[in-house]
């Protein structure tokens, strides 16, 4: 109705074209119709700021983003959360933003080409989503597309005489972001394959170690090795015993997940294997945190103890595998590119009792 509106303004009154929106109402009511453009332009922020928020996580559970610091907000509703890479890289794009284009008006090429462009997107990922899950019939998925597609590439294609007046910015960004997430995501793929063949599987190896007719010597103490998955060794576990022919006389794995729920209860946290060795001193732990929990190692490794795993937390020392990239021939600036993130910062452990075990691989 308000587009109606100003329609019917712009047709009884030309000179109305430069702002229909504060001429639609009388010359008392613009001051309070200002105050209600500003509460409404909050509110969109803080939607696409949030929008912005919860993508971002997305893309890194997925893996097209390295790892990014996710604080949670909420301690029930686990899409709540707050990331601070991604809240400051806004304000300084938007400032650049706003600076660069000068005013609203040079910044409708823009917004237009962004908006239908996300309609036509939208469109295509929905009706995808309607036949390959929702499994509906093809002649419908069909009918639905082109409904919706009709008029929504009839507002892109009006549009795009105007990406050479701005609409090229939306265009630029989101290309750059395509390539940077696949950039990533393929370096990932090239060092988590690498990482599976060079880590082994965890069962195999502790298999390997009790046959082993040179076994490696048990030194005193309890040794902890973090690790993203408790189906492989740890490439820390493997280095020292492979290169040092040593270890410790308790050796636990330790993997930790996180669940759905903000809270998961001390009962269930914990699940300890032995690996089909009970007497070898070397133990799988798994620990389970919800969105809300903190990870907390040594406190989670204390409760192990009640389970009957023999491990001296305070005096345990805690190894890391830290994978180093090298490539044949540097390519442009992926070259440059780290696949190698410090997960270990985001769980408590003594930074004095850490060690970091050194692995290169190589991007073909």
């Amino acid at each position: 109705m308000r587009y109606m509106g100003q329609g019917v303004l712009l047709l009884s009154e030309r000179g109305a074209a430069a702002h229909p929106f504060f001429l639609l109402v009388p010359g008392w009511g613009q001051l309070p119709m200002v105050v209600l453009a500003t509460l409404a332009t909050v509110i969109a922020s803080q939607a696409v700021i949030s929008g912005a928020f919860s993508v971002t996580r997305q893309a890194v559970q997925l893996g097209f983003l390295p790892f990014l610091t996710i604080r949670q907000t909420s301690e029930r509703a686990i899409g709540q959360i707050y990331v601070p890479a991604v809240n400051w890289s806004l304000f300084v794009a938007i400032v650049a933003l706003v600076i660069g284009f000068g005013s609203s008006s040079a910044l409708a090429s823009a917004y237009g080409i962004a908006v239908t462009g996300t309609l036509v997107i939208d469109t295509v990922l929905f009706f995808v989503v309607v036949r390959v899950l929702w499994r509906k019939p093809l002649w419908l998925v069909v009918a639905g597309a082109v409904g919706f597609l009709v008029v929504d590439l009839a507002f892109f294609a009006a549009n795009v005489p105007k990406v050479v007046s701005g609409g090229w910015f939306p265009l630029a960004i989101g290309a750059g972001l395509f390539v940077l997430m696949m950039t990533w995501r393929r370096g990932r793929e090239i060092v988590t394959a690498n990482r599976i063949e060079e880590e082994g599987p965890l069962q195999v190896f502790v298999s390997a170690l009790q046959s082993a007719p040179d076994p490696p010597v048990r030194v005193p103490g309890t040794a902890v090795f973090l690790n993203a998955s408790g189906a492989t060794t740890p490439l820390a576990l493997r280095y020292n015993v492979e290169h040092n022919h040593v270890l410790h006389e308790h050796t636990v794995i330790f993997t930790a997940e996180t669940v759905g729920v903000p809270h998961v209860a001390v009962a269930g946290r914990l699940m300890v294997d032995d690996l089909l060795f009970p007497n070898d001193g070397i133990s799988l732990v798994t620990a389970r945190f919800g969105f809300s929990d903190e990870p907390d190692i040594p406190s989670a490794l204390r409760l192990s103890r009640e389970q009957g795993l023999d491990v001296d937390v305070d005096a345990a020392s805690y190894f890391l595998s830290r994978i180093t990239i090298t490539s044949p021939a540097p390519r442009g600036w992926r070259a440059g590119a780290s696949t190698c993130s410090r997960a270990s910062a985001a769980m408590r452990r003594a930074p004095s009792r850490t060690s970091a075990c050194p692995r290169t691989a190589s991007c073909p």
